[in-house]
């Protein structure tokens, strides 16, 4: 009997040593399956589990090969019995993602957690032949949110044993022919389509000229009234490389250097780290590496009318979550402050918002002749401009008002910027040309326009971050970009530096940004003459969008349970001076949060607990938790690294 239980000690797999890696290293499973270990995550193999862990120890990612499966819920069960036999979890959504990288067919799942866990559980299983390996994040919400590239490089590295991916390197790129051009159309008005993309503003460049811009569809639902080369969007944070060039041009001028001191700049500048407020240079302010995390929840849910100086008097408040230039975290208020900067710099005796709205049209929007663009809400929402639009509570898509939008004003480098489909190509041919306007007058430097492109962290496999810029290595090819992100408005563009192609994609819902990663791949696909693979990612990412507001309604009560609507107070206020309020309207309760306004449900959460939940259309609302403190009547709402607890005022 001993010497059976000994043998069959010894048939089970051992855990190997942990081991941290100093960089992001390439590796591969004991079956083929190859990833990247994140530089500073420890790696340690459980049978067929190989278990990635942050350094804070709260957030783990497991691939695990699965082997056969009859489909991919079967191998995430199996997957989750591997790395954590004694968890249960409940699947909240499961839903198709395109095949791709060498994967027949992607499944991902989210699980079920409550408030009080501040939880994220997912898992994304893969299938190569009749082989699945399943990849499973678990863990802190907070680590997963400050951690996200490493997470990000773990599953964007994750490829079947002997694969070869596509590269176009080497390659001659194709001109944007009419013929190809039309192909280019065509996906982004079918993509559009299914996607229920109201409108799109589309610009397409190839060797310093445009040689398409114009509209697919309609700048409202509901109106006839089409998209133009002209009709204004919201760009969001494609603001902020614009704003970075206005930098580039005052360093030109010597009024700034890339490593000089921001407090010898502008004095008043401080973080809430006096060590890291000592260590930020100007090339520091929109690197997204300093450990200042994200934290768009304070502006969002912030009374209306704040001044330009909020931006650095939220940034005093604000304390960094990671060390300097460790890691990807992307704050837009540091943003806000480098366009505040170069405006002081420009105008140092006006008021910060009009130094910088006036610096930004002398040194940039009038010498490239962007006529379009502005910071002035009341020229944006004027002529030919798109509506924003989004899903209501019932998946329906809808036009929106824009007042949620207005939020970004005080802070407005970040992201406050109108612009149109014929200006941001204006924008990109500078990039192209590397500082010349389209008519070949000199803008700014080449050495100092380029600066914005240096990497500075990365945000996955062969991605990183520079200031106001993202550089990424797709498929061989070098390509520099960003997006922009409002409710109901979502941008991006490319630019191809070797090939001399970039494009524009401006849209008008929050079903939008499922386009952009598809038409990047459809660009690479006409010019290198790849493999059609794009379209295939359409469906089931506008599958996707459904199933998930579906399963949001599904856990919704609406209207509200009269019980718990019964028990709010009519208003309440947080430590930070943040006010909330809930009043009869239309026969149910309607909750203001700062920009935030909607009709209330509630929600039934897996421990029992209640949250209210606001059920206007589009992405973002309030979703707080009901309780009390000290016999007061209280509400808790969570972002991904912050809480903010608001108590009954009498």
């Amino acid at each position: 009997m001993k010497l059976v239980l000994t043998l069959a000690l010894l048939a089970l797999p051992l855990p190997s040593m942990a081991q941290t890696a100093a960089a992001d290293t390439p590796l591969q499973t004991a079956g083929g399956v190859a990833y990247h270990q994140p530089g500073g995550w420890t790696r340690s193999v459980e049978g067929a589990a190989t278990i990635f862990a942050a350094p804070e120890g709260t957030l783990q990612v497991a691939v695990v090969e699965v082997g056969a499966a009859a489909d991919a819920s079967e191998a995430a069960t199996k997957a989750w019995a591997t790395f954590k036999p004694n968890v249960a979890r409940t699947v909240r959504l499961a839903t198709p993602e395109a095949p791709g990288e060498g994967w027949e067919e992607r499944v991902a799942f989210s699980y079920e957690s409550a408030p009080s866990e501040q939880r994220v559980s997912a898992a994304l299983a893969l299938r190569r032949g009749t082989d699945w390996t399943v990849m499973i994040t678990d863990g802190s919400e907070a680590i997963a949110n400050k951690r996200s590239s490493a997470v990000n490089l773990i599953r964007q590295s994750l490829r079947p044993a002997g694969y070869e991916r596509e590269n176009f390197a080497g390659k001659e790129a194709h001109p944007l022919t009419p013929e190809r051009v039309q192909l280019l159309r065509d996906f982004v008005e079918e993509s559009a389509r299914a996607l229920e993309v109201p409108g799109v503003g589309l610009a397409l460049i190839d060797d310093g000229e445009v040689v398409w811009q114009g509209g697919i569809g309609v700048r409202a639902l509901g109106s006839d009234d089409p998209v133009t080369a002209r009709t204004k969007f919201m760009i969001a944070s494609n603001t902020k490389g614009m704003a970075t060039l206005l930098l580039s041009v005052l360093a030109d001028e010597g009024r700034l250097r890339w490593d000089q001191k921001v407090t010898e700049l502008y004095p008043p500048f401080r973080l809430g780290s006096d060590e890291v407020t000592r260590s930020v240079e100007v090339r520091h302010l929109v690197c997204a590496c300093t450990g200042l995390p994200r934290k768009d929840f304070a502006f969002i849910l912030a009374d209306r009318g704040a001044p330009a100086t909020d931006t650095f008097r939220q940034l005093a408040l604000t304390q960094p979550t990671s060390g300097f230039g460790e890691l990807f975290q992307y704050n837009n208020l540091m943003a806000s402050a480098a366009g505040y900067l170069g405006g002081h710099l420009a105008y140092p005796g006006m008021e910060l918002g009009a130094a910088f709205d006036l610096a930004m049209k002398t040194r940039i929007f009038d010498p490239l002749d962007m006529n379009d663009t502005s910071f002035d809400l009341s020229f944006g929402e004027s002529g030919d401009w798109a509506r924003p639009h989004g899903y209501d509570v019932d998946g329906r898509m809808t036009v929106m008002s824009n007042r949620f939008n207005h939020l970004v004003e005080p802070h407005r480098p970040a992201g406050g910027a109108w612009s149109s489909a014929a200006d941001m190509a204006r924008y990109v041919q500078l990039e192209l040309s590397k500082g010349l306007t389209p008519e070949g007058r000199r803008l700014v430097s080449e050495a100092n326009l380029l600066e914005r492109r240096r990497h500075t962290v990365s945000l996955g496999e062969n991605a990183w971050y520079g200031m106001g810029l993202m550089e990424r290595i797709e498929w061989g090819i070098p390509v520099v970009t960003h997006g922009g992100t409002l409710q109901g408005y979502h941008s991006t563009f490319y630019a191809l530096p070797e090939a001399g192609i970039g494009a524009v994609i401006l849209t008008n819902a929050d079903t939008g940004p499922a386009l952009f990663a598809p038409f990047l791949r459809r660009l690479l696909e006409v010019v290198y003459d790849g493999r059609p693979e794009a379209a295939q990612a359409i469906a089931p990412a506008a599958a996707r969008l459904k199933a998930a507001n579906a399963a949001r309604r599904e856990r919704l009560t609406i209207p509200g349970d009269p019980e718990v609507l019964a028990s709010l107070a009519a208003a309440y206020r947080s430590p930070e001076g943040l006010n909330l309020t809930i009043a009869d309207r239309d026969g149910g309760k309607y909750l203001v949060a700062g920009f935030i306004e909607g009709p209330v449900a509630t929600r039934r959460n897996s421990d029992g607990t209640m949250s209210i939940v606001s059920v206007a259309p589009g992405g973002i609302g309030v979703d707080a938790l009901v309780g009390t403190s000290e016999g007061k009547r209280t509400l808790l709402i969570r972002d991904s690294q912050h809480e903010y607890l608001y108590t009954e005022v009498e």
